[in-house]
C-alpha cells in the first residue's frame, strides 16, 4: 500500500525500529527516538543492499520517490547507486 504524507506524519516513535514500505523498495524507517529516515532496498549482483536517501521531513515523500527512481535508472544501466 502506498504511503501518504498523512500516514508518515502520524507514525509515532515505536519501542523498536519500524519499517514502513511504500513501493518498489522505498522504505521509511521510524526509530525509537522519533526520527524518520528514507531508505531504498535493492539487489545488485545478487546481494541485498540498502541506500540511505535522507531524513523526513528534509526529504519529502515526493523527493524520496524521485531519488528511488533515479537509483532504479542507475541499476537498469548496470551501475550500483
Amino acid at each position: 500500500m502506498a504511503l501518504t504524507d498523512v500516514k508518515i506524519r502520524a507514525a509515532k516513535a515505536p519501542e523498536k525500529l519500524k519499517k514502513i514500505s511504500d513501493a518498489n523498495g522505498l522504505q521509511l524507517f521510524v526509530k525509537p527516538n522519533g526520527s524518520k529516515l528514507w531508505h531504498y532496498a535493492y539487489r545488485y549482483s545478487g546481494k541485498q543492499k540498502l541506500l540511505a536517501l535522507g531524513a523526513y521531513p528534509d526529504i519529502s515523500l515526493a523527493d524520496a520517490r524521485t531519488a528511488r527512481d533515479a537509483a532504479q535508472s542507475l541499476l537498469a544501466s548496470g551501475i550500483d547507486p
